[in-house]
């Protein structure tokens, strides 16, 4: 009889440690993946904003500008595609991210282009709303930067709080999954060339 107690007592302990143990760590994993879906929607906001006051900067620069259409309706094709990619933090994987950015990323370049038009009509860069729409887009691509640190920050404890041990095998069990991080654009690894 004594055995059988000792036996139990021994299971009833070794049950209770997991438990906490699990519980512990499944508790942490849920906040540290609540952090990553917070700084991806906050990531989705930032470009959300600037793909907000695009339809305004392109009506300026047509309103200044009736030879570059060309690069107008391509602005207003990228802005197309890159709201039409949303991703629910679900669903945060390599591949939808990688779609995600490389929408981002080509309209990122038209906008580019554009603003490299607007030096060719000295009256548009002195237009005050123009000047006014150049200046919330800066701040808004300083902000996509600072949320995407932000993003890639909390990605990094949570990826590394699943791959430790022994709360990899609680992740396991319970479902988590690694999330995927920004990656470098194309040609982000060459330096432009400058000429004089």
């Amino acid at each position: 009889m004594r055995s059988l107690i000792t036996k139990l007592t021994i299971v009833f302990a070794a049950v209770f440690c997991m438990t906490s143990l699990s519980s512990c760590n499944y508790n942490s994993l849920v906040e540290e993946q609540q952090n990553v879906d917070q700084a991806w929607a906050q990531v989705e906001n930032q470009y959300q904003r600037r793909a907000d006051l695009i339809p305004n900067l392109v009506n300026t620069v047509k309103g200044y500008s009736t030879h570059e259409s060309e690069t107008l309706t391509k602005v207003t094709e990228a802005r197309a595609k890159a709201t039409s990619i949303t991703i629910n933090a679900d669903d945060l994987n390599e591949e939808n991210l990688a779609k995600f950015q490389q929408a981002q990323g080509e309209l990122s370049q038209a906008l580019k282009s554009l603003l490299a038009v607007t030096e060719a009509y000295p009256d548009l860069k002195a237009n005050e709303n123009f000047m006014n729409l150049q200046t919330q887009l800066e701040g808004t691509e300083n902000r996509i930067a600072t949320e995407r640190m932000r993003y890639t920050e909390a990605v990094k404890v949570y990826n590394t709080s699943i791959k430790k041990f022994p709360t990899m095998i609680y992740a396991g069990w319970f479902g988590f999954k690694e999330k995927p991080q920004f990656k470098a654009e194309a040609g982000a690894e060459k330096a432009p060339e400058v000429q004089f």
